[in-house]
């Protein structure tokens, strides 16, 4: 049976992430606009737009669409900001971020999932504006800020240097805290410091080297 993609993308926006309080017309055309399928691997393809987290290789999952949805919504994106993404998967949130942002740098700890992304990226021609840098976010350096900052696994506590490469005004979107109950956080960088609004509850995959240390218990 031949899948009418344009038909399901068009299902999962209305029938998916719409009723999950997405609601930023900008957010629901980008979700419109790229293609989730062209950015799953092969054999979980019919699966693109399903309700699901899906397996993309070494160990790593791509988000449930909905959850893509509130998070590209909480970065509150305006069409001239600069972009960092840790942690890049398949490419698809890099994609929707390239669409709504001037400038997307992202970074992808995997060097194989990094090439896999910037050759899809390239082929539907998404690539004029987004970068992928094969890099470990915990490890990195830059003298660059950003506007916002998009981290698409979660931590156990938000790493001081995520904050540190906020321009004033700037927004971090995080996934943080222990399974089974963690949150997702908007933290703006303000004058009078770092202020943390709760967006709503989920369960991510730590970020590499983001962990909690393991508990003994005597």
């Amino acid at each position: 049976m031949t899948i009418d993609y344009a038909k399901v993308r068009e299902n999962m926006v209305e029938q998916q992430v719409r009723p999950w309080d997405v609601l930023d017309g900008r957010v629901l055309e980008a979700l419109s606009a790229v293609p989730r399928d062209a950015f799953v691997p092969e054999a979980y393809r019919a699966l693109a737009y399903a309700d699901l987290e899906l397996p993309i290789g070494h160990g790593q999952s791509m988000m449930k669409p909905v959850v893509e949805g509130r998070m590209l919504q909480g970065l509150e994106l305006d069409a001239g900001d600069e972009v960092l993404e840790i942690g890049t998967g398949t490419g698809f949130v890099t994609a929707c971020l390239g669409y709504l942002a001037r400038d997307v740098h992202s970074l992808e700890i995997v060097p194989e999932l990094a090439a896999a992304a910037s050759a899809r990226l390239a082929q539907r021609g998404h690539d004029s504006n987004v970068r992928i840098e094969a890099a470990d976010a915990l490890a990195w350096n830059t003298s660059r800020r950003f506007d916002a900052i998009c981290v698409t696994a979660a931590v156990d506590t938000v790493p001081a240097r995520f904050v540190e490469w906020l321009r004033p005004g700037g927004r971090l979107f995080v996934v943080r805290g222990r399974a089974p109950v963690m949150e997702a956080v908007c933290l703006r960088n303000e004058v009078n410091g770092a202020r943390i609004e709760s967006l709503f509850e989920t369960e991510l995959q730590y970020l590499a080297g983001a962990a909690p240390a393991p508990e003994f218990h005597l």
